[in-house]
């Protein structure tokens, strides 16, 4: 058999006969086809009879006989209505054989005739139309509530007895939607079944126990097709309108009557009558009887046909064998052929791989030889690169503590050239050589003499020059000391872009006040900078005599001797001309070398100085 008319199922639960012919033939729609089940429209109480739009006895039709007697006594019979414009007011004027008649909304007798008022005003005679807003949402509320109910289902089929399908439980919902389920787990005896009974059950709050809503016998060829989604559909839908969700849309039914279609060849064959079909002649028997000869000639040929080639295969076999044999040496020897050649290959690329490592180890061998003596060299070295390093310890302290000396005897000397002394019993007033220098905050005073201040400042600008080479600190504003027109330099500050804009005086005479005051705050920052790195604390940056003062006093104080100064002079001269080798140049008139270096000496004597 053909694919074309395969039974089989697809993964959809769709066979390849309803693929090709597709969900639209009746005929193939099965309980498989069947994936989900929503309701529309929930109504648990029956709608009030609204008025009807037309009437439904012989005497309203269009080719009906009226004549102006049967219309007087149609109107005659009316009876007095009242009246229920707090629902629908369809009424309206019609006219017949002149005369305006009034059709009641319920009744489908024709109505006297009154004054035609133009437009008919529906009557607000609401009993709640005129209620406060609390009545109303109360009365909505209920309405709503009313409407809303509990539901589930469930599905029947004709050869189970118990349901096939429970759906779960939707609170409170005016149009539930299911979930989807999958028939395909019960087997071909249900899923190809084309009739099933849906039960739908409901229950509201104001209900203890769920009744039975709705009970809707299908047969899926009688379905109704709506369209792939609810949203291309736009008809209203009856009351209790169960849609059925199809594999190829949604169907639903809007009548109990099944279709008129046209059955099955099988099931049609069954309840025709029985009618009598005309034979065949003789000569066509006799054809079929002339066709069934050869059929079975060509049959017994074919065995015979078969039986030889079989015998000659026979015959045949150790040839064949033979040959089959040889066959397959052959495809063997070509393919032990391919493997030699592709194991050449590989074991060449191997001897290179080794070729390149035994290359790599002996690199490796040498650098490890190499290392060998250096790590030995190291060795020997170390013990006495030990002694040399405790020697060499030894020899930086005694450096450092000579050093100290040292800068405790310049110190010494730096306050016996320029003593710092108090003056006249006050608090923090201090001389220098003899000349008051008064603090930050009086040094501008009238009082105070221009000449002796700018001398003491020129004496203080002189001791900080000194500490400064003397303690290998550098400061941030260098002075240069001209007794009292010494000078100090600020090179931080980039305001002023000219080198004599940023050099501050010392003295007040013919200099800008300002000017000599910031002078003198940056004498006090080196002084500041100065105690700092010899962990002393300022007191305050205005009081430059006190600080300067207290700066040497913390130099100059340590244990022990002060070492003895080294020799200058033409002693220290006349020694290092004895200790001159013979090949090194004579000193000039102004103490320089022939390639203009200072001497050894000079440089012990500014040392010393």
């Amino acid at each position: 058999m053909s694919a074309k008319y395969d039974t089989k199922t697809n993964d959809n639960g769709i066979s390849a006969f309803d693929d090709i012919k597709g969900l639209d033939v009746a005929q193939n729609r099965k309980l498989r086809h069947l994936q989900g089940i929503s309701v529309r429209n929930l109504a648990l109480s029956r709608p009030l009879n609204r008025a009807r739009g037309k009437t439904i006895d012989d005497g309203s039709l269009p080719h009906a006989l009226k004549t102006p007697a049967k219309a007087l006594a149609q109107r005659e019979s009316h009876k007095l209505e009242h009246s229920r414009s707090s629902s629908d007011l369809k009424s309206s004027p019609t006219k017949l054989n002149g005369i305006h008649k009034y059709q009641d909304s319920e009744s489908d007798v024709p109505a006297k005739s009154r004054p035609p008022a133009g437009k008919l005003r529906r009557r607000s005679t609401l009993n709640w139309s005129n209620a406060s807003p609390r009545v109303r949402q109360t009365k909505l509320e209920d309405v709503a509530k009313e409407r809303m109910a509990d539901t589930w289902f469930s599905l029947h089929c004709s050869s189970v007895s118990d349901p096939i399908y429970l759906s779960e439980t939707i609170e409170k919902a005016m149009n539930p939607s299911f979930r989807f389920f999958d028939l395909n787990v019960y087997g071909p005896a249900v899923t190809r079944l084309d009739e099933l009974t849906i039960k739908y059950w409901a229950k509201t709050e104001n209900m203890q126990d769920y009744i039975l809503l709705v009970e809707l016998q299908l047969c899926l060829r009688a379905l109704q097709f709506i369209g792939k989604s609810l949203e291309s559909f736009h008809h209203p839908l009856p009351l209790n309108c169960i849609l059925l969700h199809l594999s190829d849309g949604i169907y639903t039914s809007f009548t109990d009557l099944p279709l008129d279609e046209p059955v099955l060849s099988a099931a049609k064959s069954a309840k025709q009558t029985q009618t009598l079909q005309p034979t065949s002649s003789f000569d066509a028997l006799m054809r079929l009887s002339n066709l069934d000869d050869c059929i079975q000639d060509a049959l017994s040929t074919r065995e015979k046909l078969a039986s030889q080639i079989t015998a000659l295969l026979n015959e045949q076999k150790q040839s064949m064998d033979t040959i089959n044999a040889a066959s397959q040496a052959e495809q063997s020897l070509a393919s032990t052929n391919r493997s030699l050649s592709a194991s050449r290959k590989l074991l060449k690329i191997a001897e290179a791989r080794r070729s390149e490592l035994q290359t790599s180890l002996e690199a490796r061998r040498a650098a490890i030889a190499t290392g060998s003596l250096t790590q030995q060299k190291a060795q020997s070295n170390l013990a006495s690169a030990q002694t040399n390093l405790s020697f060499r310890r030894s020899l930086l302290q005694t450096t450092k503590s000579g050093l100290s000396g040292q800068v405790r005897r310049i110190c010494e000397d730096l306050l016996s050239i320029y003593p710092i002394e108090p003056f006249d019993q006050k608090p923090l007033s201090f001389i220098i050589r003899g000349l008051h220098l008064p603090n930050a905050a009086s040094t501008s005073a009238s009082d105070a003499d221009p000449a002796i201040t700018a001398a003491a400042l020129g004496h203080v600008a002189h001791i900080v020059y000194l500490l400064s080479l003397y303690l290998t600190t550098p400061i941030p504003y260098p002075p240069t000391p001209h007794g009292s027109t010494s000078t100090i330099l600020d090179p931080i500050s980039t305001n002023m872009p000219s080198l004599a804009a940023r050099t501050f005086p010392l003295y007040q005479k013919g200099a800008v006040t300002y000017r000599f005051d910031y002078g003198v705050f940056l004498i006090n920052s080196d002084i500041e900078l100065l105690m700092s790195r010899q962990g002393s604390r300022m007191v305050d940056l205005r009081h430059t005599l006190p600080n300067l003062k207290y700066l040497l006093t913390v130099l100059t104080t340590g244990k022990g001797e002060l070492p003895v100064r080294k020799k200058t002079g033409r002693n220290a001269l006349g020694n290092l001309e004895e200790r001159r080798p013979i090949n090194q140049p004579e000193v000039g008139e102004k103490g320089l070398h022939a390639n203009g270096k200072l001497p050894e000496t000079r440089a012990l004597h500014d040392e010393g100085a």
